[in-house]
């Protein structure tokens, strides 16, 4: 018989990291109640704001997005249908508190992660520093996220998206970094030639040109923040997740299989709407580079 691992060698860190946590809402509580009461308010009104819209407005918007970013009437017509069809299941309410969820965590997806995927390509000591970090994060299960947000922010909206942005934020930053490491350093260096500033050729000539890698990275956050919707719901978040979850409580497979559907049919939708306008740039490119 084996003997176990020897208890002298063990040792915990959770207690600093308790004590770290509690003086972080001792010294900073007000501050983190601001936030969140901000980022309440920007939910909220979010979510009001989708209500006021009339129901097929919100389906038409999703028709002229799917149509200017493929070109294609058959696919606009599909996504109109899977919109629709959430409604029909009487869960458009929840669609819009999810849609709102992912909204605002994409949203800060795209204000934290573009800036750090540029930091990444342009200092070496920064890759260094936070590709380990992205890989923890990447590898991290969802629901650890869920302890230090309800610590610091309580159960509701708030800590939903703060563990959202943690959970997707990876995959912006990376081919972000990706899309600007992969640009021919001459072009940059023409640029400058010609007068431009560092600010200058980022703006004019790196960012256009890594858009596709960047846009290729906002649709998998996009999707990341999707899959969060069922884990944000235990902790107050609500939407198709709460029905999803309510499903699995109470052994009611229909509720839980119309409200996962409602998940998968928009997801399809955002994934369609955000592949077509980065595939057409990615088009644009080539037409450019052949003339």
């Amino acid at each position: 018989m084996s003997a176990g691992f020897p208890q002298s060698w063990q040792f915990s860190f959770a207690e600093p990291v308790n004590a770290w946590v509690d003086w972080l809402v001792l010294h900073y509580g007000d501050s983190l109640r601001s936030v969140s009461n901000q980022l309440l308010r920007l939910l909220v009104g979010l979510e009001d704001g989708l209500r006021w819209l009339p129901w097929w407005l919100i389906v038409t918007v999703v028709g002229v997005l799917a149509w200017h970013a493929s070109r294609s009437w058959l696919r606009a017509l599909v996504l109109m249908g899977l919109v629709t069809a959430i409604g029909m299941l009487g869960l458009w309410d929840k669609l819009l508190q999810t849609l709102a969820l992912v909204l605002v965590s994409t949203g800060l997806c795209v204000l934290v992660g573009v800036p750090l995927g540029i930091l990444l390509a342009t200092r070496s000591l920064a890759r260094r520093l936070l590709l380990p970090v992205l890989d923890v994060m990447q590898t991290l299960p969802a629901f650890v996220y869920l302890i230090p947000v309800l610590m610091l922010f309580g159960l509701g909206k708030v800590p939903a998206v703060f563990a959202t942005l943690v959970y997707a934020l990876p995959p912006l930053v990376r081919l972000t970094h990706l899309g600007l490491a992969q640009i021919d350093p001459s072009l940059l260096k023409a640029a400058q030639g010609l007068g431009a500033s560092r600010w200058q050729g980022l703006r004019q000539v790196a960012l256009p040109l890594a858009l596709p890698s960047i846009m290729a990275g906002l649709n998998q956050s996009v999707m990341m923040a999707l899959s969060m919707v069922v884990v944000a719901s235990m902790i107050g978040a609500r939407g198709l997740g709460e029905d999803v979850l309510a499903g699995i409580q109470t052994l009611n497979v229909g509720q839980g299989l119309e409200a996962g559907l409602a998940i998968v049919a928009l997801a399809m939708v955002i994934d369609r709407i955000s592949q077509g306008y980065g595939s057409a740039k990615v088009e644009g490119e080539r037409v450019r580079d052949h003339r």
